[in-house]
């Protein structure tokens, strides 16, 4: 999970508006007469070259200039003092200016995430000022600023904004020069009050903390026949670490039973009746499937949680009305979350993940898993992991092997450098790689959180208990470890700073995934398996279903969020569990054979990071892609190939890393020719 919050304040102020991109102007204060006669002006004493982004760019500024900015005639002398006049000109203004942003922006983040350590990081006591300090947004001001001190007119001015769709059709002519300045152009595009955007980071901060402090004691859960299954030790994050254990009991003694309980913790999450006293707390002994909760053997009254969980997803759509107020073109979440941020229309998205969904291919992989299984599925198989060659391993030996290997997070850290020697890097690029990246033990389940500027270190959270680090904080690290070394090498290997990162989140998912199917090769501990191609076929196609669905809920639940601006949190629960059971029956009822499952509803991320979850699909549809393509080939090599072309759009990337787009059909593919391999084993 990549966690950034600068990068979601720049996704946030980067606010696509395609009637400026067309040329047109909705300003109420820079008269058309003006904007024309400036126009005018500045071609006079420009070269032909800069012709078109002079018309582009004074329409863009003057769309924002208010009263408050200045007369017209101000307006008129800060395009005539700012306005590159050639080729050589602009170029120098941006090399400047992207030092700058930079140093702005990086120190923002290093900011961020010092404020932010009490409550990510395990090291003791959370105190009630951390929450404070953890929700204060040191770049809210940064807009507002940049407006006042007229630097942001002079960028619009300079570096306009072009839409995805010029974007799309100048990719094949674009030098990369011309995609950092179309990068910088994305820069500034709407005037969001620093208020507004302080409030969002104050919320946003809240509903992390709430999911971050949400744990199950796992030992003092009652399981259906009465006993107590699980180490009086345990304790899970919801839903992350739930989900984890329910994987890990594939292939255990009662395994059956523990998943069962699982599940029925996870339907009283969803139902909001959980008894708040079991959460993050030792003290009771619950039984799940009564939801009865005892203290010293004698039954005790309790509260419900009563939709406190729903409560912060509220909070977080009212705080995003009042961005959508300032966002007059695309003036909801949704429209900004994918033709923004992913540069991938929602309405695209969904398309492939219904493909994948109605495949007959999907189904089928449904029988191979009952065949293996030798029962009927139940909703918790949608976590099926038993096609990962770890499935069959003794998870106890693995957790005393790696928690001799990795007793504290300094082993860990100490480390990074083999690991990635072991993955092809050279001894060089390994220890440069390492060297720029810090680990943390977490208090939640784990996140990388990049740096800004190439003076800062990335951050490496995951689980570490006291006595060292189990397989599940192996599991996640090594996932998280694949998102800093894209964001290392994004950062420091692209030839302009304007273009450091990846498209979207799917991409640096892509590598995160790419990382964490090799952690039992890092180990040695990998079974050989000469159907291995086929099971990760199989595997792919059925993890990918698994949270295509519940991305699928993610979108519906923000449409009904606006399509119901009042609704109090009761209502959205019942809204989200309806949603929920709905796709279930659509798409996975005729799979599952059993309909009306809530499940879907289960996922955190849609509680902190809403609208986040599309980029999981997306990312193991470009992981499937990329790992075939470099199956035969350097992997050291092409992930540098790959990733250090920066942020540009996403289908270019693509195309840039694998010769081909986006596709779900490769996946599809294969995975029907791993049934047919199956059926032919039998």
């Amino acid at each position: 999970m990549k966690k950034n919050a600068i990068t979601s304040f720049i996704v946030m102020i980067c606010l696509t508006m395609n009637s400026l991109a067309s040329g047109s102007t909705a300003s109420t204060y820079v008269t058309e007469n003006t904007i024309e006669s400036v126009i005018s002006k500045l071609k006079i004493n420009a070269e032909q070259s800069q012709f078109e982004r002079i018309e582009k760019g004074v329409r863009q500024a003057a769309y924002f200039w208010k009263e408050t900015d200045g007369s017209e005639s101000d307006f008129a002398l800060m395009c005539e003092v700012y306005s590159s006049k050639n080729a050589n000109e602009r170029e120098a203004m941006f090399l400047r200016m992207q030092d700058n942003i930079e140093l702005i922006l990086g120190s923002f983040n290093k900011i961020s995430v010092g404020f932010k350590i009490p409550l990510h990081v395990e090291k003791g006591e959370i105190l009630p000022i951390d929450r404070i300090y953890g929700g204060f947004s040191p770049e809210a001001h940064f807009n507002d600023d940049m407006f006042a001190n007229q630097i942001a007119f002079i960028t619009i001015l300079n570096f306009p904004f072009y839409s995805l769709q010029e974007k799309t059709a100048n990719a094949g002519q674009w030098s990369r020069l011309d995609w950092a300045y179309v990068r910088m152009g994305d820069l500034f595009k709407s005037r969001i009050p620093a208020d507004v955007l302080q409030n969002y980071a104050q919320i946003v901060s809240d509903a992390d903390a709430y999911i971050s402090d949400y744990n199950i004691y796992m030992g003092n859960l009652v399981d259906k026949k009465g006993g107590i299954a699980f180490p009086s030790d345990m304790k899970l994050i919801t839903h992350w670490g739930l989900r984890d254990e329910l994987k890990s009991n594939y292939a255990q003694k009662n395994g059956l039973d523990k998943q069962a309980t699982i599940y029925e913790v996870m339907l009283r999450i969803i139902k909001q009746d959980i008894p708040k006293s079991i959460i993050n707390n030792s003290a009771f002994t619950w039984n799940p499937y009564t939801n009865k909760v005892f203290q010293g053997g004698t039954e005790v009254a309790f509260e419900m949680e009563k939709n406190l969980r729903y409560q912060q997803l509220l909070n977080l759509f009212q705080v995003t009305k009042g961005i959508d107020a300032n966002s007059p073109h695309f003036p909801n979440y949704i429209q900004r979350k994918f033709d923004e941020e992913m540069e991938i229309p929602v309405e695209d998205v969904e398309k492939v993940f219904k493909e994948v969904l109605q495949s007959v291919e999907f189904k089928e992989v449904g029988k191979v898993i009952e065949n293996r299984l030798g029962r009927k599925l139940q909703p918790w198989d949608i976590w099926y992991d038993g096609f990962k060659t770890r499935s069959t391993l003794d998870i106890n030996l693995i957790n005393s092997t790696l928690k001799a290997k990795y007793p504290n997070k300094e082993a860990f850290e100490n480390d990074l450098p083999n690991i990635l020697v072991k993955f092809g890097f050279s001894t060089d690029s390994a220890n440069s790689i390492a060297s720029k990246i810090i680990v943390d033990p977490s208090r939640g389940a784990g996140h990388a959180w990049g740096a800004m500027m190439k003076t800062d270190k990335a951050r490496l959270r995951t689980r570490i208990a006291a006595d060292g680090m189990d397989y599940k904080g192996y599991n996640i690290a090594i996932h998280e470890f694949g998102h800093n070394v894209e964001q290392t090498i994004s950062l420091h290997d692209v030839d302009y700073y304007m273009l450091n990162g990846v498209p979207n989140t799917s991409f640096t998912e892509a590598l995160a995934f790419v990382f964490q199917a090799r952690d039992l090769e890092l180990l040695g501990m990998e079974q050989q398996n000469d159907m291995k191609k086929h099971l990760d076929a199989l595997d792919n196609l059925w993890s990918n279903a698994e949270i295509m669905g519940v991305s699928l809920v993610d979108i519906q639940v923000w449409r009904w969020l606006y399509a119901h601006p009042d609704a109090t949190a009761d209502e959205l629960k019942q809204a989200v569990i309806q949603i929920a059971v709905e796709t279930w029956n659509t798409y996975f009822a005729p799979v599952f054979g059993i309909k009306d499952s809530p499940i879907l509803a289960i996922y955190s991320h849609m509680i902190d990071s809403p609208l986040y979850l599309s980029a999981y699909p997306i990312g193991q549809l470009i992981e499937f892609q990329f790992s075939n393509y470099i199956s035969d080939k350097n992997f050291s090599s092409e992930i540098y190939r790959a990733f250090r072309q920066g942020r540009i759009i996403p289908q270019l990337w693509m195309k840039g890393a694998v010769g081909s787009e986006i596709s779900a059909k490769p996946a599809i593919k294969a995975a029907a020719e791993a049934v047919e391999a199956v059926k032919k084993r039998k």
